[in-house]
């Protein structure tokens, strides 16, 4: 069975070959960082395990690793590779060679991951079952993107160690803003466990009207937008709104579908990760890659459309939810 361990084990591998070539080139700051979150990543269940059996070393040794990358992201010592002349006129002739054969390996991604995770309940032999009978997603995902390197190397003829080699270049452009969603997710379920939720509950029962589902809609779709702009993650906003105003006022007091607020209630704050620079790896990070004159170009241009779904959302969730 692949289990959620081998992910993190793969994850763990990528990042460490990250820290590798980085030390080889003199890259000290990124190697320390890249190499800290591999250990994390690669021990992630020794910790859990020591955590339960009473041991707190563990797992204060992994915050301590991630005050130290945190240390290194503020400090300004991570930096990007340098692109020579040489490897951008490769690419770029690579690229003519294989044209839109380029977009094989990315399509098998997705693809290959809905395949598995479709057929999950079927990939069975006795006891014996290909993914986790309750998470069968994230391993679908790591096989379909092993599958897809596979495709990758197929396609372009490239060296086994090019995948590795390529995933370090990514990770340097990307920076500490690939670790982002990971700390804010976390970040929200700290709040979450120390009752922010419930303050939210008490707030908006004193500004709203309660017994109006309209009211506690829109005041629940609002307030992912808000929280996801603040946080810059909808992962970490939905436990503090869910909390606060979707479980207790729109599901038991409204009666609402959970089902449907909790899909359209996470969409509304995809909407706010359209807006906001704390989404740095998705708005921040590409006018950087793209030299853009505008460093919130991207919000800008995503502005309009985040309003549009936002209503559109809030609207559906309204008129579907308390069928």
């Amino acid at each position: 069975m692949i289990a959620l361990a081998y992910v993190w084990w793969l994850a763990a591998l990528v990042l460490g070959a990250a820290a590798f070539f980085d030390l080889r080139a003199g890259r000290w700051s990124n190697a320390l960082f890249w190499g800290l979150l591999a250990i994390v990543f690669a021990a992630g269940d020794a910790i859990l395990a020591a955590d339960k059996a009473g041991n707190r070393l563990p797992t204060q040794l992994a915050g301590v690793a991630v005050v130290v990358m945190a240390l290194l992201a503020g400090s300004g010592l991570l930096r990007r590779a340098p692109a020579g002349a040489d490897d951008t006129a490769a690419r770029d002739a690579s690229a003519l060679r294989l044209g839109h054969r380029l977009f094989v390996p990315a399509l098998t991604i997705p693809l290959v991951t809905t395949a598995l995770f479709l057929l999950a309940p079927y990939l069975v032999a006795g006891d014996w079952r290909l993914f986790p009978a309750t998470n069968a997603t994230v391993p679908a995902l790591a096989l379909g993107c092993c599958i897809a390197v596979l495709v990758a190397l197929r396609v372009t003829r490239a060296p086994a160690t090019q995948p590795l080699r390529e995933s370090s270049r990514l990770l340097d452009q990307l920076s500490w803003a690939v670790v982002l969603p990971m700390l804010l997710a976390a970040l929200g379920g700290v709040f979450e466990a120390t009752g922010v939720g419930g303050a939210v509950a008490s707030l908006i029962g004193q500004v709203i009207p309660t017994d109006s589902r309209l009211a506690c809609t829109i005041a629940y779709g609002l307030g992912m937008i808000v929280f996801t702009v603040i946080m810059g993650n909808a992962f970490a906003a939905f436990p503090v709104m869910t909390a606060g105003i979707g479980l207790p006022l729109l599901i038991r007091q409204h009666g609402a579908d959970p089902a449907v607020v909790g899909a359209l209630g996470m969409l509304t704050g995809y909407c706010g990760t359209l807006l906001t620079p704390m989404a740095a790896n998705f708005n921040i990070v590409p006018a950087v890659l793209l030299e853009l004159k505008n460093t919130y170009g991207v919000i800008r241009m995503q502005a309009a459309t985040a309003a549009l779904l936002a209503t559109t959302n809030i609207a559906l969730m309204y008129f579907l939810a308390f069928r």
